[in-house]
């Protein structure tokens, strides 16, 4: 199998129109195919560069979000979703623009942490400023449907030094930190 990359990515909306006003004007995605259902629902794909697509589906009956379950229900402080839920949607821009990203969407209104985050490999994971150590600088904010979303900048290429931690699971759960029960 030869992966070359993400196609598209098929969320739901609860409003195609603001959907579509989010995505074309706010965020600046062209419209680049809409398709009808035959069940009265529609698909439409937005472009979101290199060759990859944001879609989304709408039916005029659909249920409701389920914030805390299927997405999340407030970032940083309440971001964990369930399992085969998608987190959010992290869309790669040039780190120099990410100032006037963030003073984008704060113009359009767009619900948004007001800081560029600088993730790091501290056990806090982010920086107040970057430094070396940062490897990615991010936005993050939610769309009209409060779908999460991610402008990231990696700010280094990832090397072998960069895979050090074993995987966890059901069977190997993570290890207590002092004062912390997992």
């Amino acid at each position: 199998m030869n992966i070359n990359g993400v196609n598209h990515l098929a969320l739901v909306c609860r409003d195609m129109a603001q959907t579509v006003k989010f995505y074309t004007e706010v965020l600046e995605m062209p419209l680049v195919k809409t398709v009808a259902l035959p069940d009265g629902g529609q698909h439409f794909f937005f472009d979101c560069g290199g060759g990859s697509c944001l879609a989304f589906f709408w039916w005029p009956e659909t249920p409701p979000a389920a914030p805390g379950i299927a997405s999340v229900r407030a970032f940083p402080a309440d971001s964990k979703t369930a399992v085969g839920s998608m987190n959010h949607i992290a869309f790669t821009v040039d780190e120099a623009d990410l100032e006037a990203c963030l003073e984008r969407l704060q113009a359009a209104g767009v619900p948004a942490l007001p800081v560029v985050v600088n993730h790091d490999d501290s056990e806090m994971g982010v920086a107040r400023t970057p430094h070396p150590g940062v490897f990615v600088r991010s936005v993050y904010f939610t769309d009209p449907n409060g779908i999460m979303m991610e402008l990231a900048a990696f700010t280094r290429d990832f090397g072998p030094e960069d895979v050090r931690h074993e995987p966890a699971g059901a069977s190997k759960p993570l290890p207590e930190k002092e004062g912390v029960v997992a």
